[in-house]
């Protein structure tokens, strides 16, 4: 992992925190576990491996994507050749960007960077 994607990894971490977000670690001594999100983690962020459990702002259901919507200070839609590859742009208040941390969304693009894990179906230590 480059410095400049530590650096990145550890801006969103830190931001995350609060809402207790499930990471992968693996430790310097290989410890491979999935656990809470804690200060611990990030003080050790350049000795372990820490990529946290996201879900792609693809995964929004329409009341989350209405509820974003609604709190955001506006947005536009770039729709391409069918509502299948419409695409929103949203202008998010500082409240927003705690809503999508609480809500474990990706909005960073740590997935496509291999620098998150996707949370599915299947796939999601977050489900009750």
């Amino acid at each position: 992992m480059t410095r400049e994607e530590k650096d990145l990894v550890l801006q969103d971490l830190c931001a995350r925190l609060p809402y207790s977000p499930i990471c992968h670690i693996i430790g310097e001594n290989g410890a491979d576990i999935d656990d809470i999100l804690t200060t611990s983690t990030i003080q050790n962020l350049d000795v372990w491996v820490v990529k946290p459990y996201l879900r792609p702002m693809s995964s929004m259901t329409e009341e989350e994507r209405d509820y974003v919507v609604k709190h955001s200070l506006g947005y536009t839609a770039s729709i391409g050749g069918g509502k299948k590859d419409e695409k929103l742009y949203f202008h998010f208040k500082a409240e927003s960007f705690d809503w999508l941390n609480a809500h474990h969304f990706d909005y960073r693009g740590l997935i496509d960077k291999g620098l998150a894990i996707k949370v599915t179906e299947g796939n999601n230590p977050y489900k009750d």
